[in-house]
This record gives structure tokens, sequence and C-alpha cells, in this order.
């Protein structure tokens, strides 16, 4: 099968940068080519005519009242690469580096920035030849760390690792028979500049909790049939008096899933508790919140977030100082994500203590095989409860942190890139509790609802479970269940 190449003559999307970071190729295109190259004439005409340009011929930050004469403008952006290389921590997973990669080639290929086209090249061929610079997790404010220690490996410096290989920049790059290049006036700044870190790492979170709420979805109508809740409160009529494409989303949904139960059938309960009756009001809610980051980061992909960029002709070449790398919205956005995530996972727990508890489940006490002797899915609610705490803590705004940097010069922080990061811990919290909720109503279908009884959706999901997970019976840890659980809702369940 022939593998589609993705150009950047014209903008990625969130979809697009995903997979990318999945490891789907990037190549520049004949566009993109065309707009760098005349972006780099650009710069070349703004330093043979000595026009005052930010990073170009000054300093940078507090320093860009000091000029850099021709001679050394080469060596500004190499010890911009090095003096910001200020990374603290882990190092960011495989993935999360490539989407860096990818929204910064995209960044460049606006033909707004100045640099060469071989700038761009070396940064796809770290992509293409699976060479994955060592990037720390923590340490930004907004931007610069993270795009710094990338560039590193370009230059010949830092560590990547290459065929599971951690080595030096200079021994990833000759493996893989490229060279490192030297960077020219202004290719330092634009390699560290901007606003790609978040825009990948968030689009990356984006993807993966579209995939969550669909899942959620699903599970949350498995739950609902173990637990015989009244179907009636998801009717298309009385759903669409609410005006949502997130709730009309849901409730297809759900009414997909349960579509068929015999186990439904003309239940008595007038109304359900809130955890059962509102899944489509907060899947919903949730899926109109992405809808919105999805915007956000689509915009964001299609804009220019360097500084300077260039403007003008060769014969009058401008560069235009602006605060494009300041991230505001993408930022809001992004916390946006973390809270609607958090609510996904926080009505989740709350279905999985119905399943567990037996005052209000109808159900074997914590889905135990032999209770009193056996806990079941006891304490496995305690875990849920704890990534719920830990969630409720990791919502608040990361925009609002503030701060102040650079002799007063970066008076405000919009702290694009901690919001983007938080938002991907928030998904693999809610990832987990879900796995949980899908193992436990796996439990309780086994305990309650037979195999005819249950609807067709449902019951091919329970074959899907039970392929990966057993019946339990306190026979092994309990993390392992979990853990497999967790990692069925990050593969995407089947449809219904």
């Amino acid at each position: 099968m022939t593998t589609l190449i993705r150009t950047l003559d014209q903008p990625l999307d969130s979809s697009a940068l995903a997979a990318i970071a999945d490891g789907a190729p990037l190549a520049p295109g004949d566009g993109a080519r065309a707009r760098i190259t005349a972006a780099h004439d650009l710069v070349l005409a703004i330093v043979a005519a000595g026009v005052p340009a930010y990073g170009v011929n000054t300093g940078v930050g507090a320093l860009f009242d000091r000029t850099v004469e021709p001679a050394l403008q080469r060596r500004l952006s190499r010890q911009l690469i090095m003096s910001h290389a200020c990374g603290v921590g882990a190092p960011l997973p495989p993935e999360e580096v490539r989407a860096i990669i990818a929204a910064q080639a995209n960044n460049l290929a606006h033909g707004r920035s100045g640099v060469r086209v071989a700038v761009v090249e070396a940064l796809l061929a770290l992509l293409n030849h699976a060479i994955v610079p060592e990037v720390p997790a923590g340490g930004s404010v907004g931007y610069l760390t993270h795009m710094a220690h990338i560039a590193l490996v370009l230059i010949g410096e830092g560590h990547a690792r290459i065929a599971g290989e951690r080595q030096t920049g200079a021994q990833a790059l000759a493996r893989a028979g490229l060279v490192p290049l030297v960077l020219e006036a202004k290719e330092g700044l634009s390699l560290i500049n901007g606003a790609p870190c978040a825009t990948g790492l968030g689009a990356l979170a984006l993807a993966r909790a579209w995939r969550l709420v669909t899942a959620a979805d699903a599970v949350a109508a498995f739950s609902f049939e173990a637990l015989g809740g009244n179907p009636a409160a998801f009717a298309a009529d009385l759903v669409s008096l609410r005006r949502s494409d997130g709730i009309a989303a849901s409730a297809v949904a759900l009414n997909a899933w349960l579509a068929g139960s015999t186990h439904l059938a003309n239940r008595g309960r007038l109304q359900d508790p809130l955890s059962l009756r509102a899944v489509p009001h907060v899947h919903g809610g949730v899926r109109d919140a992405l809808a919105h980051v999805t915007a956000m980061i689509d915009a964001e992909l299609a804009s220019v977030t360097d500084n300077p960029v260039v403007l003008g002709t060769p014969d009058l070449p401008r560069a235009g100082s602006q605060a494009h790398a300041v991230a505001a919205g993408l930022a809001m956005a992004l916390d946006s994500l973390g809270v609607a995530i958090a609510h996904l996972g926080m009505i989740a727990e709350r279905r999985l203590d119905r399943l567990v508890n037996p005052l209000v489940s109808g159900l074997p006490p914590f889905l135990a095989r032999e209770a009193g002797v056996s806990s079941g899915f006891m304490i496995a609610q305690y875990s849920a409860a704890a990534l719920v705490g830990e969630n409720r803590r990791l919502a608040a705004p990361a925009s609002l942190d503030g701060g102040i940097t650079s002799a007063l010069q970066e008076d405000y922080l919009s702290h694009q890139t901690p919001a983007a990061l938080k938002a991907l811990t928030l998904v693999a919290n809610v990832e987990a509790i879900l796995g949980i909720e899908l193992a436990a109503a796996a439990e309780a279908h086994d305990a309650a609802v037979s195999p005819a009884a249950r609807a067709p959706a449902t019951a091919r999901l329970h074959t899907h479970v039970r392929a990966t997970i057993a019946p339990y019976a306190d026979d092994r840890p309990m993390h392992e269940i979990m853990a497999a659980g967790a990692n069925l809702v990050r593969a995407g369940l089947p449809g219904a």
C-alpha cells in the first residue's frame, strides 16, 4: 500500500499533525520551497542594507538594543541555540517530539521567517529518518526551550535517539547520512521562536481527546446497560430541545450502542441519577469544547508565529516585530481542553462507583466473585477517585500563571506549552479512569446481563474486552486489569 506523503504547500491541520507525529511522512513541496526561498532573499537584503531587525543584527530579549555585526551573525544564531537549551526533567516521548518538529516546519513554510530551504529540509530529515532529539519536558514558560533542544541536534550538538540508541547529535545525523547545519543570520532565532511546541503537543492531546470522548460514549452505554438505566432520557425529541451539536452527537452514539437491548426494555425507573441520565450532556459538552480547540489549533497552524517576520521586496525589505509567538488564545483553549477532559473523567468515576457500590447497583458487592474473601473492584474505584482528584488540580489554568522574564522586556507570559503538557497528562488520566470503568462494566455484564439480552453493539464490545481482559476473581494484580483497560481505551474502541 502506498503511503500518502503530506507536503507543506498548504498549512497542516491538527489531524495531519497528529498523523505525522504517529509516523506519517512529510515533505516540503514546491510551493513551500518557493515561499521559503523568497523570504530568505529578504533576510539577505536586510543584512546587506543594515536594516535594523530583531534577532538578525541585534541581540534578543532585553538585549534587543545591542547591535550584532554581520561577521557575528552566524555565531549569534548558533549561540542562541546553546543558551536557550534550558530544559529540565525527563525527555518527551518520541511522538511528542515529532509533533513539535512538524509544527515548526509548518511555521517556517509559511515563508515569513527567512530561513533557507535547507533548514526546513533538515527538520523534515529528523522526521523521515526517525531521529528523535532528546527534549526535556520541563522548563518552558511559553516557547523557546523545547525547540532549542531540537535545534541542538540539527547543528550536531545535544543528544538524540535513532534505532533505539542514544547518541550525540552529530552521531545520529551521521548514522542517517546527514551533516550538521551551519546556521546563518536569523536561523537560530527562527528555529526556537513561535508557538510550534504548544501547537504540536496540543494537536496530540486533541487527537487523543477526540478518540477518548468517542470511547467514553461506548463505555457509558456499557455501564448504563449493566445498571439497567432508562434510555427514554436519550430520545431524539427530548435531546433536540437543548441546542448543542455535541449533545446531539453523544445522544446519537448512546442510542446506537443501546439499540436492541432487551435488558433495558420496559425499565420501571422514572428518572436515573445524573451520572447516567446526563451522559449526553456532559460528553456533549466535551465535544463542543473540543470543536473549539480544534478550530484554535487549526488557526494556529495556518498562522505565522515567528518574530520578527520578513516582508516587502529585496529592494525594500522590512522586518516586522510583533508578538505572534505569544499564543494566549491557544493557551486558553488548551486550558479549556483540560477542563473538558477532567469532566469526562469525573462522570466516568461516578458511573464506576455505581457499578461497584452494592447500595445502589443491584450487582454483587464490588463485582467480587466471592464477596468477603474477594474485594473485586473495590480499590480500583479508589484509584479512579485519586485520578479525578489529580485532574481537578491539573485543570487549574496554566495561562494565568503569569511571571516576568528577560529584565522586564517579556513581562507577560501565556504558558501555552505548560497548558499543552498538562492537557496530555489529563488525557492519560482519563484514559485510565475509563479503562477501569470498561473492565468493571464487562464484569457487571457477566453478573447481570445475559448475552442474549444485550444490545448487539454492547455484545460486540463485551467480546472485544474479553479478548484482552479475562473475568476477574482476585486471581491476579488489579493493576494489570486497569492497564489493559486503559490500553483498550487509548487504542480506540470499536464503533456501534
